[in-house]
């Protein structure tokens, strides 16, 4: 393997073999580009014997990752197209095959797909018509055939504009290979630009087939200045994962107030079929199917998605089949609002009273990020054929019909659903309602589920318990935690609120809050990836972000009746988020500036009482980059390690799905016979880890076996071109080196950590031969055999999880704030999230744990 520092001639050769044809974009004349500081991490690469190759000394120390870091953010310098430039990790990523594809949309399956996307995707903005009329027409009265007609005319417009003309035909082609959502956009645009404020990032990441990376284009400047503004500004990082946050956080706010709203809008037509049935009646019988909705949360989404899916459709015919047959008996005047003059006429007459309508006319819109959201479980062509085809036809058709009733009848201005039912229809159609409004929640929360795990592979959310509910589709998870902290809420907001009219005010406030921020998401990638024309991204940010903050206003103008207690529950779970990625920011900064030097590790060994005992161990930490410090905290309290050590370290990457065949990466660290290794097992946010700990060992192992006989093919190619001093030198200097103990062990003074012979020294196999007893005519074949076998026989021997417990702490000299937030909401945060011990399904048996507390 090549490192990425290594000059010389034979450099310049193995460079143009791995060179990819794929262009990248990197700072020219740079001394410490990304690529040199992923390889000067202090690893293998930067010693003679290592086995990545290096010649001419291209390495560095520790401290250079943490200088590189600072260059790199105070470079200014404009970005060209150049060649890669390789790194053991970059070469070894390009060696690995593999194409992840998502599901497409297959005309085989259409029936099934469609009733699975109805009862899944459309059930929240398919129960609109049941409470959008009644919201518009609550604080005032209708006064005229006029009013009804301009009403309808804002529901038609908004209903094409923002569900069909934003999302279905241009934020649904902004999916990240098939995920949906705010942290979905995040991740798009953190895979393109380094907007990411957690420095983890590895050139090697671009390398995963399903990255799908595009290069700004040389003709397009703009693009090319944004990529380099986000990544070299700080604060622009910091803005877009607060605009990112708060936009999750009303996500999380609309799965609450979406079933109170849903359930409760369809439980009052109870009121209208029995006129006994009081407003608390409505409440109580809300509240017990929220509860039994929650809890069959739990099972599969596209179990439970084709078997409502029937339903979703009988319901959508329902409001068809209303609304023709309103337009039959009352007239068809109410065609006349598809002309928007009437909407101008509906301001002009009464501007007050239109405008506190908006907020009700939003909620015919409300869904919409849902059906965004919940794009991971079906096509992007699956959810645009099924809304234009049937859902948005239907919807229409439902708002004439009601439009049309309440023309003929101006004083029944609320249940104007139920009161439009044919009489002989009502039951049927007010169950069907109910059951619908049943799947419009269930809707909200799969999208949530969906967010919280993309958060939470991304460092901006506490790790809750995710249990996968199905064996095909990985996408399809429950939470079980956050189901029950949104029926808890959901229960609040129905018994303080009480009536659809309040509660849908907040419900248009986080609908817009999560609608504006997925607009300004968009903007940044047609800017940044899909490279728009200017005239085109001015469009449709001023469109849809003018026209949200206008409904914005109307529905703020009515916080003070009791909405502001979603704001407040929403700047709850900001600050939750907030506080969590903050904290694992500055854990990971502290690691990074904390870990240890080559030199200490070097001279660590059996003359200081450090021995090697016969196994594997497998030390889990966060670092990309050099030796984590708690490794140092295991030599001090142990007297003896493992004479294979392995430095694993589980990655999120910005991308849905890593394959399985490109999931492990290799380095060593310190010479061949420390037998010391680096391993980054990366996983994207929609991945699953069913691996048994046995078969993660099994992977691991076969990957490192890859990676030492790719090694070994490397080094044979190019041995015509290198001398043989420095290896005939440190094979003298190693075998004059050698110690006998007491007790008869063979200790390596040249090789501190080297592994302990004696009576365990046959368990070990060839270990002698990678210490002072090399001869000097072993040829590259026998060496990787003894290398391979050493390995099997330490993996014979045992495997053990060397677990570390970071925990940070504010100094004395910091700030209250600070010491507030780490001591106290950040501990609080980390002592009641799920463990790491859980969350790596890593058996006790085999497991040591040592704790270490860091100063921030």
């Amino acid at each position: 393997m090549e490192s990425g520092g290594g000059g010389g001639g034979g450099s310049g050769r193995r460079l143009r073999k791995t060179e990819s044809a794929e262009m990248r974009w990197v700072v020219p004349g740079g001394a410490c580009e990304e690529d040199e500081i992923e390889s000067s991490d202090g690893g293998g690469a930067d010693t003679p014997a290592a086995a990545s190759g290096s010649r001419g000394g291209g390495g560095s120390d520790d401290d250079d990752d943490d200088d590189g870091y600072e260059e790199d953010e105070m470079l200014r310098q404009r970005l060209v197209r150049t060649g890669p430039r390789a790194d053991s990790f970059d070469v070894e990523a390009l060696d690995v095959p593999g194409v992840y594809r998502h599901q497409e949309f297959i005309i085989g399956r259409s029936i099934v797909l469609t009733l699975q996307t109805l009862g899944v995707v459309f059930g929240d903005v398919g129960t609109s018509p049941l409470y959008t009329f009644d919201v518009m027409f609550n604080k005032y009265p209708i006064t005229s055939k006029e009013d009804v007609l301009g009403a309808l005319s804002l529901v038609i417009y908004t209903l094409i504009l923002i569900p069909f003309l934003k999302y279905t035909l241009i934020v649904l082609w902004g999916n990240d290979d098939g995920e949906g959502g705010t942290f979905a956009l995040y991740s798009l645009i953190c895979r393109n630009a380094k907007a990411s404020l957690l420095p983890n990032q590895l050139p090697s990441d671009t390398r995963i087939s399903s990255f799908n990376l595009k290069v700004p284009s040389v003709e397009l400047e703009r693009s090319l200045k944004i990529k380099e503004r986000l990544e070299t500004s700080s604060m622009l990082k910091k803005l877009l994962l607060m605009l990112v946050l708060f936009g999750t956080s009303m996500v999380i706010a609309d799965g609450v107030v979406t079933p109170a709203m849903s359930v409760m809008s369809a439980v009052n037509g109870l009121k209208v079929g029995i006129s006994s049935v009081n407003e608390g009646e409505v409440v109580m019988i809300t509240v017990a199917f929220l509860v039994v909705l929650f809890s069959l949360q739990r099972f599969g989404t596209s179990k439970v998605g084709l078997a409502v899916g029937p339903a979703l459709f009988i319901w959508f015919c329902c409001l068809a089949g209303i609304g023709i047959y309103n337009i039959r008996i009352y007239g068809s005047q109410v065609l006349y609002a598809f002309n928007p003059l009437y909407i101008y006429y509906y301001f002009e007459r009464n501007p007050t009273q239109a405008w506190m309508s908006l907020g009700g006319c939003l909620l015919c819109a409300t869904g919409s990020e849902a059906m965004f959201a919940d794009l991971c479980y079906f096509s992007v062509r699956s959810v645009q054929l099924t809304f234009v085809f049937l859902v948005l036809p239907c919807l229409l058709l439902g708002y004439l019909g009601q439009a049309a009733f309440l023309m003929e009848n101006l004083t029944q201005s609320q249940q104007v659903f139920f009161l439009s039912i044919p009489s002989q229809a009502f039951w049927p159609v007010v169950f069907i309602a109910t059951l619908a409004a049943l799947i419009a929640s269930r809707a909200m929360t799969t999208a949530i589920f969906s967010t919280i795990k993309q958060a939470t592979a991304l460092g901006c959310f506490p790790r809750l318990k995710i249990i996968h509910t199905s064996r095909k589709f990985m996408g399809q998870i429950y939470i079980p935690v956050m189901n029950w902290f949104l029926l808890v809420s959901c229960l609040a907001f129905v018994t303080v609120f009480g009536s659809i009219n309040e509660i849908g005010n907040a419900y248009g406030i986080a609908e817009l809050g999560v609608m504006m921020m997925t607009t300004v998401l968009v903007t940044i990638i047609m800017l940044l990836i899909w490279q728009v024309n200017i005239i085109v991204v001015l469009c449709f940010l001023t469109l849809f972000l003018g026209l949200e903050l206008f409904f914005f206003s109307s529905v703020l103008g009515s916080a003070a009746d009791g909405s502001w207690v979603l704001l407040v529950f929403a700047a709850v779970l900001y600050l939750v988020m907030y506080i969590w990625n903050y904290g694992t920011k500055l854990k990971y900064e502290t690691e990074v500036k904390q870990k240890l030097s080559m030199d200490l590790l070097m001279q660590l060994g059996c003359n200081l009482g450090t021995v090697r005992a016969p196994g594997i161990g497998l030390l889990y930490n966060e670092l990309v980059r050099g030796v984590p410090a708690i490794f140092g905290h295991f030599l001090t309290t142990l007297p003896a390690m493992h004479s294979m050590i392995i430095f694993v370290c589980i990655k999120w990457v910005p991308v849905p799905v890593v394959p399985q065949n490109e999931r492990f990466l290799f380095r060593r660290v310190c010479p061949k016979n420390y037998h010391m290794f680096r391993c980054i097992a990366r996983y994207g946010y929609k991945d699953v880890r069913k691996e048994n700990p046995q078969a993660f060992e099994q992977l691991l192992i076969e990957s490192l076996e890859k990676f030492i006989r790719r090694e070994a093919q490397e080094r044979s190619l190019e041995s015509d071109h290198n001398d043989d001093t420095d290896s005939e030198e440190e094979i003298a200097s190693s075998s004059s080196r050698v110690l006998v103990g007491p007790n008869g062990s063979i200790y390596s003074l040249g090789v501190p950590l080297a592994e302990s012979a004696g009576a365990d020294n046959s368990a070990l196999g060839s270990s002698a031969s990678f210490d002072g007893s090399l001869d000097e005519a072993m040829d590259g074949r026998r060496s990787l055999d003894n290398e391979l076998s050493f390995i099997h026989k330490a993996k014979e021997s045992s495997v053990v999880y060397l677990l570390g417990h970071g925990d940070i702490r504010a100094r004395k000299e910091s700030f209250f704030l600070k010491k507030l937030v780490i001591n106290y909401f950040y501990a609080f945060l980390r002592k009641n999230c799920r463990r790491g011990i859980a969350t790596l399904s890593i058996p006790h048996t085999r497991l040591m744990q040592v704790a270490m507390q860091y100063m921030v």
